[in-house]
């Protein structure tokens, strides 16, 4: 096996030592934040090791190719951008804390999505629209790597895609700025230009980001083990089961558990740095 390993600061002393736990007989540079320790084993140490020097690492086939692979899927709010789009909404009503929680206890897995979804969105009842175009102006930010990594993989062949739990007012926006090919997300309801403080529609929650990713797949004709899923929440899970590789982003425990790798310290790039190139 590849082991990866990636850090915003990575010590020689720290690579050396790694490959020495993992008998890897090579490091090769991938990037300043990114090397490749080759012909490595999985070995006891390596995870408390990286834990301490701020690490990430991964265990991954040195035959698998980024164009192997033919749809990313990602989650969008804490995972392609830096920030919770609900709970910045909430702030134009002075009540980000009471919703953050909300949001808090969502991802954490402790409460389900819809009922959190509708309660959230009903606290949002009477605000003017135009606070959500301030929002996506003032406040939405992508996360580190965003766009490296989808320039990567478009430049792979692989088709891009967000599913969100939150608002096709943000997706649409970002699907167009970033090129990405699909997009999917929850429609908020609005009358006299003012939010009702209800979702459109059925709620794309834990089991519709799966649903809609079987359906692009479908539209696709792609195979489980051609995607790449990308997530942070609980909610995301069941998307992420649907992926041959899911990558947990900057993600709470229970879907680091859950996932095939995870990236708690580099930016998004570190995806693409996971797999061969050429």
């Amino acid at each position: 096996m590849n082991l990866i390993i990636q850090g915003l600061e990575i010590n020689n002393s720290d690579l050396r030592d790694l490959a020495k736990l993992s008998q890897a007989d090579g490091i090769e540079r991938i990037t300043g934040q990114a090397f490749r320790l080759t012909r490595a084993n999985v070995s006891e140490g390596i995870t408390e090791h990286c834990a301490q020097a701020e690490l990430d690492f991964a265990f991954v086939n040195p035959d698998i190719k980024l164009s192997d692979f033919k749809l990313i899927a990602m989650d969008m709010d804490s995972t392609l951008l830096a920030i919770e789009s609900i709970d910045e909404i909430a702030d134009m009503l002075n009540i980000k804390a009471q919703v953050a929680e909300i949001t808090q206890q969502t991802m954490q897995g402790k409460m389900n999505f819809e009922e959190s979804l509708m309660r959230r969105t009903a606290l949002l009842q009477g605000l003017h629209q135009d606070a959500l175009q301030r929002v996506y102006d003032e406040r939405v930010k992508l996360n580190p790597g965003a766009e490296i990594m989808l320039q990567k993989a478009k430049r792979a062949g692989l088709k891009t895609m967000v599913i969100s739990g939150g608002f096709t007012f943000f997706t649409e926006r970002i699907k167009a700025k970033l090129g990405l090919d699909f997009a999917a997300a929850n429609v908020l309801d609005i009358h006299d230009n003012k939010l009702t403080g209800q979702v459109r529609g059925e709620i794309i929650g834990r089991q519709g980001k799966a649903q809609v990713l079987r359906q692009v797949c479908e539209a696709l004709n792609l195979k489980r083990e051609q995607v790449i899923t990308v997530g942070d929440g609980a909610n995301d899970m069941d998307m992420m089961s649907e992926s041959g590789i899911s990558i947990a982003y900057h993600a709470k425990p229970i879907v680091q558990n859950h996932a095939t790798y995870s990236i708690n310290y580099v930016g998004l790039d570190g995806i693409t740095n996971l797999f061969q190139q050429n």
